[in-house]
């Protein structure tokens, strides 16, 4: 067993020894490691990201970039349908179907029209018109008018009938034929449809 061990703790450098070349030496040295070691911490991403993790990360942002585009494209070409279809929808509205105050003589005007062309008699005439659920502006009209002629009219009747530039929709037809040879008796059920018009 030691029994003249002293502990000597470390003393406060003196005025002298803070001018001694070899303190001053061993202080610079110090703080080169301590440089030293700071710049090997950032030289080994010991204080930021590693270089895989960043382009990791590159690549993720890579990848929602070019989800983005694709979804950015795929609204506006909808979006193009949309006009698109919007505008076709105006179209064929303002060409095909009449307003509220002309519906009923250009309707009724184009049948007695096709009737006296085919060889057909107008009779007499009903006219109904109802709502559509789900639009303000659009109108159905039903229309239930009798004639009288013989088949081959009749025949020449619903091709015309057919090629009208309204919107005509037969939804029913029913031929009777009569007692004085080859007449028949016609009824007719048409739908069409009826835009409102704010000036009326």
């Amino acid at each position: 067993m030691l029994k003249n061990f002293k502990l000597s703790l470390p003393t406060a450098p003196s005025l002298s020894s803070l001018k001694d070349p070899r303190f001053l030496i061993r202080v610079f040295l110090g703080i080169l490691l301590a440089a030293n070691l700071v710049t090997a911490g950032f030289a080994f991403h010991l204080f930021d990201e590693s270089p895989e993790r960043i382009a990791v990360e590159v690549q993720h942002t890579r990848q929602q970039v070019l989800a983005a585009v694709m979804k950015l494209n795929r609204t506006r070409t909808l979006a193009g349908k949309v006009d698109k279809g919007r505008d076709e929808g105006t179209r064929f509205i303002s060409a095909y179907m009449t307003s509220r105050r002309e519906t009923y003589s250009t309707v009724l005007g184009e049948l007695d029209a096709i009737a006296t062309q085919t060889g057909m008699k107008s009779k007499d005439a009903l006219l109904g018109l109802d709502a559509i659920q789900g639009t303000d502006s659009l109108d159905v009209m039903t229309i239930t008018a009798s004639f009288e002629g013989p088949y081959p009219s009749l025949v020449k009747f619903v091709n015309l009938l057919d090629k009208s530039k309204r919107f005509l929709i037969i939804e029913s037809l029913a031929a009777t034929p009569q007692q004085n040879g080859n007449i028949l008796q016609v009824t007719l059920k048409l739908n069409t449809f009826v835009k409102d018009d704010p000036g009326a």
